[in-house]
């Protein structure tokens, strides 16, 4: 009996969900779609061959687009073994681009704020004569990002989201002028509740509170327009690319990152989301490990900066700002703690450029000693393979850090299909035991770190807008170090054995995800 009660509350639990519905719309939208191009293709022996000739059309242009290879494969070998699915796929799902208004507004956003992120060339010239392998590093994310590299900033680390969780309502009770919020989920709960009691106190002293949430993200944790319930209490909201259940490749781009500012000169930013599982007020896939990082300083400047060319990006009108009221030094004039180099920047996928990857990539390229790295899911490319493997080759202790209860057991068994060739050429694989490792981040002789939102999986990689800050001989990076030996303890180390004794059709499987594995 309890067994029956407990199958029709979940039954009615799904009925009743939102996300229910627009799947069902995207199923029904889809199949129809493809059943129509099917009969026409069967009814027409001239439309069949013309969609022949379109999916061969279409795999040259594909080949000869500036992405990345692995993504080329897969859409290629899907369009030419079932050239009418795949062809509509890839028209509906195939490329990254996101409404071309918005595109627009955001490069002439970001272009009207050039003159608020000039690089310090006294910084950069001071980091040259510390180390120009750095140096080089910090000079591709300010030129191919447009976010300079900073000094006279703090950094503040931490291991888990109970840590940090305090730390940000103190920060959030302390604020007088203005509070930037940017998260990809909230859900209601001890921490969000906790969160918006604050803003909307704040928002009713006068302080400037503005949130900014992906639709997508909160689908089944806030309730539909709840951009309203917000703006009701006073906070001001925007929703990034409003999730609707209609078959278009808009949807695919998201806004993945987390970052909060306060006053200009105090910003945090990591993998934690505002919901109960980051601080382990609720338990989902066990322990849930995620790092975070708060700057003070001159470098908070930056994500600032994100904020507001999100912001105004998603306006209807043509708001301005007043630059200045913003910087950090506005409402904090003592001068800033110098701890270091700092340099927060964040990846979109409306460019052709990696910045993301590259920044991984630049850092295990130039490895002397050790790459410590953190990250939930494990799906990479050919070019972060050999990077990986060619390091690991060379001498370097080349260590990653996976979920060993995932969140998705689909994308955790691609993860997993990965461990053999890397295992091979001396990469060190342990996963986390007590729950799900959320944490995005590398550590690097002691030297260089970078926190944030970046996984590394093509999503993450290619088609979400993205944030980190990368960090050079700053105090937390021996925290950020020993973090990670810490965490070994409750890890397993995997071994070759593990990945050739599974079964065949596990291997196949994996072997099957790795074939889509840029399409997932």
């Amino acid at each position: 009996m309890n067994f029956i009660l407990t199958t029709l509350k979940k039954l009615m639990k799904l009925l009743f969900n939102r996300i229910f519905y627009v799947a069902v719309a995207l199923l029904v939208q889809l199949g129809w779609i493809l059943i129509t191009v099917w009969k026409l293709a069967a009814y027409s022996q001239y439309f069949s061959i013309g969609i022949r000739v379109v999916s061969i059309l279409v795999v040259l242009w594909i080949v000869n687009k500036n992405i990345n290879p692995s993504y080329k494969l897969g859409w290629t070998l899907l369009i030419m073994t079932v050239p009418a699915f795949g062809l509509v796929l890839y028209l509906l799902f195939g490329n990254s681009r996101i409404a071309n208004a918005f595109q627009k507004r955001y490069e002439t956003i970001e272009n009207e704020s050039l003159g608020y992120m000039e690089q310090d060339s006294g910084i950069m010239e001071r980091l040259e004569e510390e180390d120009f392998s750095a140096a080089a590093q910090s000079r591709y994310i300010s030129q191919l990002s447009g976010f300079p590299v900073h000094e006279h900033t703090t950094a503040e680390y931490f291991q888990v989201g109970d840590d940090m969780f305090p730390v940000l309502v103190r920060e959030l009770e302390q604020a007088k002028h203005f509070i930037f919020i940017e998260y990809f989920i909230i859900n209601d709960g001890v921490m969000w509740q906790t969160i918006l009691d604050i803003l909307e106190r704040k928002a009713k002293e006068g302080v400037d509170v503005r949130l900014l949430y992906d639709d997508f993200g909160c689908l089944t944790t806030l309730p539909h327009r709840y951009d309203r319930t917000l703006i009701e209490k006073g906070i001001q909201c925007k929703v990034f690319n409003r999730f609707r259940p209609i078959l278009n490749i808009i949807q695919n781009n998201r806004d993945h990152r987390k970052i909060c500012v306060i006053d200009g000169h105090t910003g945090f930013t990591g993998g934690i989301n505002l919901a109960d599982e980051y601080i382990n007020q609720r338990e989902r896939f066990g322990h849930w490990k995620d790092t975070a990082v708060m700057l003070k300083g001159d470098a908070v400047w930056n994500m600032t900066a994100m904020f507001m060319d999100m912001w105004t990006t998603l306006s209807s009108g043509k708001e301005t700002w007043n630059f200045e009221e913003y910087l950090p030094h506005k409402y904090h004039p003592e001068p800033f703690e110098s701890d270091g180099f700092v340099q927060p920047f964040c990846d979109s996928p409306l460019d052709r450029e990696v910045v993301g990857e590259n920044v991984y990539l630049n850092i295990i390229n130039r490895a002397k000693d050790y790459v410590y790295i953190c990250t939930p899911y494990l799906i990479i490319d050919n070019e972060m393979m050999t990077a990986l493997c060619l390091a690991a080759k060379s001498g370097v202790d080349v260590r990653i850090m996976t979920p060993g209860i995932p969140d998705k057991k689909m994308v955790f068994l691609l993860t997993q299909s990965y461990y053999e060739q890397l295992l091979e050429a001396g990469v060190k694989i342990y996963e986390y035991q007590p729950g799900f490792l959320h944490a995005k981040s590398f550590v690097c002789d002691d030297e260089v770190a970078v926190v944030g939102t970046i996984n590394l999986d093509y999503r993450s990689l290619y088609l979400h807008f993205e944030d980190g800050v990368w960090m050079y001989r700053n105090k937390v990076i021996e925290e950020i170090l020993a973090d990670f030996e810490e965490t070994m303890d409750y890890c397993r180390p995997v071994d070759l054995e593990f990945c050739r004794k599974r079964n065949i059709v596990v291997r196949t499987t994996q072997s099957i995800l790795r074939l889509l594995a840029p399409l997932l």
